[in-house]
């Protein structure tokens, strides 16, 4: 049989007791005969606890002064989920073995904490396999050309189960995690939420970089590119769970568009001025690429307006390490920065979105009718998102989630 990729997260293998669930899960998918990698995360709040270890020897900002060594330590969390998996299968009598990033062949490229897998060398993975052996691999991690550990960011254990899958030709890869699948809004803010059994590749992608926390857009759009089917399914639970694939939908031009409705807290809006009619915007956004961090939502004052001003949404995490450089740039022209971090985001996830202005009207409507305040529009033909105050993105979310008939829809494309 093919090569199966599973990926397990650090909720699902916190403690003992998760620990030998997991293990019996993955010993009874190889003694059916799949030849099975597994890639895990740090267990717990393990990268949280080294996080603070960090600050606490090497003092406040380390992480930032000493990225390589930081890099050393977060990956020891890693290492230890994979050899524990491990050695629980060997007590259920099947063989397995424990590779870190770099002995799995992962090659990264980038700077440290914010990696890029960049190739992987399958050979001593396929070594392992043909050995019958199930592979646990570290995921969150590689190695650079001058022979460092780099760890991947965001979304890198995901991001490494599902490159581990399109580099062996897997096909499919199965991404664990505390919830049993994808659902039309996040269930633990929408009791209506509904799973949805099936999600477009596309799709996925704009829900994941919208704040749908089931599955990281890194990982997401990896998928898409390589054509790797995604099943999505709970570490707790035994059910069916979410497909994530290229599939047909089963909708034609007359069926419903919107698939979910995603929220993300994780958001601050900057606005940058200065007087007179210059134009920093290429020193602005060479600003935010040389920090590799990206943007969403953008507005520019118009050319013949006496005051340059630009606003711009990023990552709330995000904002400490641009706003000093920002505020040099645009010191000497008058200028200055301003943050506003009391904002979410709310998005509008489907298809032909373009297609259908009316859904924006409806939005705007629903919420002004109960005096929620939306601002920076902005539209694509999978996604409509507005930024609302911060504390009324759940009521937002619940009020969309109804009003665009989600809980009991048939849309689950």
């Amino acid at each position: 049989m093919g090569i199966l990729v599973q990926k397990y997260g650090g909720s699902s293998l916190a403690g003992a007791e998760r620990l030998r669930r997991i293990s019996e899960r993955v010993a009874t998918t190889r003694r059916a005969g799949r030849r099975t990698v597994v890639v895990v995360s740090a267990r717990g709040d393990t990268t949280d606890d080294l996080l603070a270890l960090v600050d606490e020897v090497g003092g406040r900002d380390a992480a930032r002064r000493a990225p390589r060594e930081t890099d050393q330590l977060l990956a020891t969390g890693e290492y230890a989920s994979a050899a524990l998996l491990a050695l629980a299968l060997e007590r259920l009598g099947v063989p397995a073995v424990s590779l870190t990033g770099p002995q799995a062949g992962i090659r990264a490229v980038g700077r440290h904490g914010e990696g890029m897998i960049d190739t992987i060398d399958t050979g001593r993975l396929r070594g392992c396999l043909d050995e019958e052996r199930v592979v646990v691999v570290g995921g969150f991690q590689g190695i650079n050309d001058v022979g460092d550990v780099v760890t991947l960011g965001r979304g890198g254990s995901d991001t490494t189960a599902v490159a581990l899958a399109a580099a062996l030709d897997a096909g499919s890869c199965e991404i664990y995690t505390d919830v049993d699948g994808v659902y039309t809004a996040d269930p633990r803010l929408v009791e209506s939420a509904r799973r949805l059994p099936y999600v477009a590749s596309d799709v996925m992608v704009e829900m994941a970089f919208s704040g749908a926390k089931v599955l990281h857009s890194r990982s997401a759009e990896l998928a898409a590119a390589k054509g790797v089917e995604l099943h999505v399914r709970s570490s707790l639970v035994e059910r069916e769970g979410t497909v994530v694939g290229q599939g047909d939908t089963g909708l034609l031009e007359t069926g419903g568009a919107i698939s979910a409705i995603t929220s993300d807290t994780d958001v601050a809006r900057v606005l940058v001025h200065c007087k007179g009619k210059g134009d920093p915007v290429s020193t602005i956004l060479g600003i935010l690429a040389g920090n590799a961090v990206p943007v969403d939502l953008v507005a520019r004052s118009g050319p013949q307006e006496e005051e340059f001003r630009m606003g711009f949404t990023i990552r709330h995490s995000d904002v400490e390490r641009i706003r000093e450089p920002l505020e040099r740039a645009v010191a000497p022209l008058g200028g200055g920065v301003r943050v506003d971090t009391d904002v979410a985001k709310v998005s509008l996830i489907g298809m032909g979105l373009l297609n259908r202005p009316e859904y924006l009207a409806r939005l705007t409507m629903v919420l002004s009718g109960v005096g929620i305040a939306t601002s920076w529009v902005s539209s694509s033909q999978l996604r409509v998102s507005v930024i609302v105050p911060r504390h009324d993105h759940v009521e937002t979310l619940k009020l969309l989630h109804t009003e665009f008939g989600l809980a009991e829809a048939a849309t689950d494309g």
